[in-house]
């Protein structure tokens, strides 16, 4: 068993869960992940029965933030799906591939490159932004439901990036990782600035 870690952060606001899940060999999820995310997004109240039925099977998480998560999905609106954006994809890859193969987690790069920078350095301008990080899952489900649940993070920063009403677009890399097995990054934006 390895642990899995979620790491979100909000431009400075940082938070980070770990808990046993089988190791696993990451692959080529972003598209799916990020279909995952807008089925939640859109049909939320139809995500909480997924949720309700997968429960069991739900190594790690506490029972008590699943029945909570079920209960937000279920209050939850649905949102406009986010647009697929390949300057955040860029951006995510960057970051997926420096962490994954120097074995590190959070949102400062081996380098010492921080996410608002990340965002820079890919010409990407906006006024709202958010990053979430899953480490250990290789399955697209399991990647959006570990960030659902967020359990161990107390202000349920993962789930706020997802369901943020003003983001409208995404870019996702998911990768290798040294210690983990796995990692996928997940960047999200608002309007980008000049519209």
């Amino acid at each position: 068993m390895r642990a899995s870690c979620a790491v979100a952060a909000v431009f400075g606001a940082l938070s980070v869960t770990c808990f046993a899940q089988p190791a696993t060999a990451a692959g080529a999820l972003e598209a799916k992940v990020l279909d995952e995310v807008n089925f939640a997004r859109t049909r939320p109240a139809e995500y909480a029965k997924v949720l309700r039925q997968r429960a069991p099977e739900m190594i790690g998480e506490d029972p008590r933030d699943v029945a909570e998560a079920i209960q937000f999905l279920s209050r939850q609106k649905p949102l406009p799906p986010l647009s697929p954006d390949s300057k955040l994809a860029q951006a995510a890859r960057a970051h997926a591939t420096a962490q994954g193969r120097a074995g590190e987690v959070g949102h400062t790069s081996p380098g010492g490159v921080t996410f608002g920078k990340r965002l820079q350095i890919h010409g990407i301008k906006v006024g709202m932004a958010a990053e979430n990080i899953s480490y250990g899952y290789d399955d697209p489900r399991a990647v959006v439901r570990q960030l659902i649940v967020d359990t161990g993070v107390p202000d349920r920063g993962h789930r706020r990036n997802i369901f943020t009403e003003g983001h409208e677009a995404a870019g996702v890399s998911c990768a290798p990782h040294k210690e983990w097995g796995s990692l996928c990054v997940i960047d999200f934006a608002g309007q980008p600035l000049g519209r």
